[in-house]
C-alpha cells in the first residue's frame, strides 16, 4: 500500500514543482547514523574495541567511529534510552562479533530498528523538514 502511494505521488510532486524525500532517503541520513553510533558506543564501552576495529566490523571508516563516539555523527535522533532499540543493539552485537561478514541478520535487525524509531515519530519533523508541498498529516511511517 505504501509503495503504491509513493509510486503514484512523487511524480506528481515533482511534476508540480515539489520535491519529496521517500522516509526511507531521511532514515539513511538521520537513523542509520544513530544506530551505528549506539553499536560503535556500546564496542567501545562494553567490549573495549578500538576505534579501528569497530570501523571495521561496522563497514565503516575509523573517522566515523571517532565522530560517533564523540556524538558529532549519529545524534541527530536520542535513541539511547529507548529499551525497544538497546534490546535490538544488543541483539546485534553478538552477531557482528561472531562474523563481521555475514550480516544478514544484523540488516534484519537493523530494519527493525528503523522500524521502531519511525513507528515512535522520532523521524517526523526530520522528514517533514524536507517536504514541499507541506504533508500536514503524514502517517506514511505508520502504515501497518
Amino acid at each position: 500500500m505504501t509503495y503504491g502511494i509513493f509510486k503514484y505521488i512523487f511524480p506528481i510532486l515533482t511534476l508540480f514543482g515539489g520535491s519529496m524525500l521517500a522516509p526511507c532517503e531521511v532514515a539513511v541520513k538521520t537513523v542509520s547514523p544513530s544506530i551505528r553510533a549506539l553499536l560503535a558506543q556500546t564496542l567501545i564501552e562494553k567490549h573495549n574495541l578500538k576505534e579501528a576495529q569497530i570501523a571495521q566490523i561496522l563497514g565503516v571508516t575509523q573517522s566515523a567511529v571517532s565522530k560517533y563516539s564523540k556524538k558529532v555523527r549519529g545524534a541527530t535522533i536520542p535513541i539511547v534510552n529507548l529499551p525497544e532499540i538497546q534490546a535490538i543493539t544488543n541483539q546485534m552485537i553478538p552477531l557482528l562479533l561472531a562474523n563481521p561478514i555475514e550480516h544478514e541478520e544484523v540488516m534484519k535487525l537493523f530494519c527493525q530498528a528503523c522500524t521502531v524509531i519511525r513507528n515512535k515519530g522520532l523521524m517526523c519533523s526530520l522528514c517533514q523538514a524536507n517536504q514541499k508541498p507541506k504533508i500536514d498529516d503524514c502517517i506514511f511511517c505508520f502504515d501497518p
